[in-house]
């Protein structure tokens, strides 16, 4: 997909819109550096459980997010993914998690990153060149790294994302913010503080739920009902909030309120148990996720 065909997509219709009613397989999709070892792994993934979709975060082979991939490498990646029938409902990127020059960070560690501030342009139109490609118009970003006082610097992170947002606009392109609790959005009621502050029409929600409880916040349905529900662009889905031997959330009822609400877009699956079992408890999850759709 070009960027003309893009941007006459988004014109053409609502904002996340998808063509099916209710959540099933059709809606699901995955990471694809949680799913498998390479590229080729996780295509196979998705043709073992029928998804129609995949997101993309970082490229395990180049050991290099996607957004950050040469064209040429990114243009043959796009093809594997469209020759497979395999659709990108959402391109992750670690834009703005990173130390906010100036601020007293809760974890000192991460000041290093603080030198990234100022590429944050330069990122901004890899990651547009990058969706153009890759035939998605939803990037993720984040709040930068968290602070002591993260309403102390509400109104500068909501300045910051507001000027990128301008600038990915012109190019049909839609900002996910992602509750992470690394940065200074992490709750449900962050997000919704926030988004009070960024009015632009093309910076939404990239909702996890997980997130927000680790925060001790119950996300679902206090968390979620609290949130502009026409902003929500992606929801993920961690492996821990599925399988029973973790701390399994009410995934049914969240999909069921989704679908009430008028939530159009993917579920992704972020597993997130990492070691040698990553693969299987990506499996089983992915399973789990089926069992809960289909039930």
């Amino acid at each position: 997909m070009n960027r003309r065909e893009l941007l006459a997509l988004g014109a053409a219709a609502p904002l996340f819109a998808s063509r099916e009613k209710t959540i099933g397989v059709s809606r699901l999709s995955a990471i694809t550096d949680e799913i498998a070892v390479d590229q080729a792994g996780a295509i196979a993934f998705a043709k073992q459980y029928g998804l129609r979709w995949l997101e993309l975060r970082r490229k395990k082979e180049s050991k290099a997010e996607y957004f950050e991939l040469p064209e040429p490498e990114l243009r043959a990646d796009a093809k594997a993914f469209r020759d497979a029938g395999v659709g990108i409902s959402f391109l992750n990127t670690s834009m703005l998690k990173f130390a906010l020059p100036g601020t007293d960070l809760v974890n000192a560690k991460n000041k290093a990153s603080e030198a990234r501030f100022e590429k944050r342009a330069e990122e901004l139109e890899s990651a547009i060149r990058a969706a153009h490609i890759l035939g998605t118009n939803k990037v993720r970003i984040f709040t930068f790294f968290r602070v002591k006082e993260p309403a102390a610097v509400q109104q500068r992170v909501a300045d910051e994302i507001g000027t990128l947002a301008k600038r990915a606009q012109r190019d049909g392109i839609h900002l996910l913010i992602e509750n992470e609790n690394a940065c200074n959005v992490a709750s449900c009621a962050e997000v919704v503080e926030l988004l009070k502050a960024v009015p632009d029409k093309n910076v939404g929600i990239n909702w996890d739920p997980f997130n927000a409880e680790n925060t001790k916040e119950k996300a679902f349905p206090d968390g979620y009902n609290a949130m502009p529900k026409k902003r929500i662009g992606n929801v993920q889905v961690k492996g821990k909030s599925l399988l029973p031997a973790y701390t399994p959330m009410d995934w049914s009822g969240i999909f069921r309120t989704l679908v009430k609400d008028g939530y159009k877009g993917q579920v992704g699956l972020e597993t997130h148990i990492f070691g040698e079992t990553q693969i299987q408890m990506s499996h089983e999850s992915m399973k789990e996720l089926l069992r809960i759709v289909n039930t």
